[in-house]
């Protein structure tokens, strides 16, 4: 049992826009600090507001920016919600979606909807992954702590995969695996659309149809099969299926499975797990291509197939067909402890830093010369992680690690503007900033966010200060 000591109640806002379908949450819960350890977290987070799931809104083939804004303004509404009263924000664009050629002036524009969207992020297998899995069943994997559960998310265009044991994803990958690369009038297998990896798809399986024709029934089984025979050799950890010209062009992430004693118990979300679970369950399935896809159909084939619901009835997630919008709303948000480093808040939002370099608290001169070298190569800020690697740092070590800082930012120089951030894992932000920057009389923009747990990433954005507490939020999950 955690002992947790009360705080103040912020908003958590979380946007999905799918190949399919589009949805938004918004939860409340606690900042909150253990007594004991005294580390700050979110708690008793409670949902507030589901918006009803729509079709994710295309004109002409591109995602519709003025149906989008009227979506978004819409569900504040119904939610009684304003973009100030949010702590922090955010929003992925999946599938077939984020390949459109908007996709990235979407998620600008969301970004002005909602001044304090930590994640305006598009085409990013690895943490949509790791947000489904967490969203699904992170809680089912924890009760579970032995036995490792693979979760595929499968949408309109990709299958997202995280391999997870005792509540934490070790692995991700992504494919394209999905129910709208072949889409169809509703009631009927008459094609109406086809993606540039479901045209791949009818090539290499010889089958000579475009928009117009009819999909014989021949033809569905071929198509159909190959999406279960890939699913398999994802649960397989089958690289040899990867290997061929065609599963090549199915990976935009490969999933490495990693070794273990026990093969993995499979879990589903997404549209398709969502179908999935229904018919599981004996609930009545909507009729033919009634979503003008194959999600119907591959919910059926998974049903049908002994290895990939082995697990289906003993192990059944939570938020199945939200697994992605609840884990970005619930999961994403990281916050950084009270005793961070941040001399100038005006400068928080910051967005995009990208995380350069992971090195040890006893990181060398040489180290964290190179680490600043190459943080100055990107104009707008960069960001470094040091890891204590689960030892709490002592006073000596964080003003030694100081006084190399201070050498280190002495010989670089950047620009007073330029921001640094340093993301640590203990709660001694303010005094290793203090030490880096000889106590205030460095020019530079140094922050230190300190009790940010390790989180394998590529960027990072912070949020507005809050009551001396900080959002963080991660992307580019590998």
């Amino acid at each position: 049992m955690q002992a947790i000591t009360g705080g103040a109640s912020v908003l958590l806002l979380g946007l999905d826009f799918g190949s399919t379908t589009s949805s938004a949450l918004i939860a409340q819960a606690s900042l909150s600090s253990h007594c004991i350890t005294g580390r700050m977290a979110l708690n008793e987070p409670r949902v507030l507001f589901r918006g009803e799931p729509v079709f994710t809104p295309f004109k002409d083939q591109v995602i519709d920016e003025a149906a989008i804004r009227a979506l978004i303004e819409t569900w504040l509404e119904q939610a009684g919600v304003s973009p100030q009263q949010l702590f922090s924000g955010g929003v992925i664009i999946t599938g077939l979606a984020a390949r459109r050629h908007n996709a990235q002036a979407l998620a600008q524009l969301v970004g002005q909807l909602i001044g304090n969207a930590l994640i305006t992020r598009a085409d990013d297998g690895g943490l949509e992954s790791w947000l489904a899995f967490m969203g699904s069943c992170s809680a089912l994997s924890r009760f579970h702590a032995r036995q490792p559960i693979l979760n595929l998310d499968i949408g309109g265009g990709t299958t997202n995969a995280a391999w997870g044991l005792d509540g934490n994803v070790l692995a991700s990958g992504c494919h394209f695996i999905g129910a709208r690369h072949l889409q169809f009038e509703p009631g009927s297998y008459r094609l109406s659309g086809v993606s540039e990896f479901g045209q791949a798809l009818l090539d290499h399986l010889a089958i000579r149809k475009h928009p117009g024709q009819v999909l014989e029934s021949s033809e569905l089984e071929a198509v159909v099969n190959w999406y279960i025979d890939a699913l398999v050799a994802i649960a397989e950890g089958d690289r040899h299926f990867f290997a061929s010209r065609m599963g090549q062009l199915t990976e935009q992430l490969p999933l490495i499975l990693p070794e273990h004693n026990a093969a993995p118990a499979l879990t589903f979300s997404g549209g398709v797990g969502e179908l999935l679970y229904r018919h599981l369950q004996g609930e009545p399935m909507p009729g033919t291509t009634y979503y003008g896809d194959l999600g119907i159909d591959l919910a059926l084939a998974i049903a049908r197939h002994p290895r990939l619901v082995q697990a289906a009835t003993r192990l059944v997630p939570e938020n199945r067909g939200r697994a992605t919008v609840y884990g970005l709303t619930l999961h994403n948000t990281e916050i950084s402890g009270s005793t961070l480093f941040l001399p100038q808040p005006e400068v928080l939002p910051l967005k995009d830093l990208p995380i350069v370099a992971r090195l040890p608290m006893d990181a060398t001169e040489q180290q964290l010369d190179d680490a600043l070298a190459l943080a100055l190569s990107s104009c707008d800020g960069a960001c470094l992680q040091l890891l204590d690697n689960g030892q709490a740092p002592r006073l000596e070590d964080i003003r030694q690690l100081g006084a190399r800082l201070a050498r280190a930012l002495e010989q670089a120089r950047p620009a007073p503007h330029w921001p640094l951030v340093l993301l640590l894992e203990s709660n001694v932000g303010k005094v290793l900033g203090n030490y880096a920057t000889d106590w205030g009389r460095s020019s530079c923009n140094l922050i230190v966010i300190d009790e940010v747990r390790e989180r394998s990433a590529h960027f990072i954005n912070l949020g507005k200060p809050h009551q001396h507490i900080v959002p963080v939020a991660f992307y580019g999950v590998h």
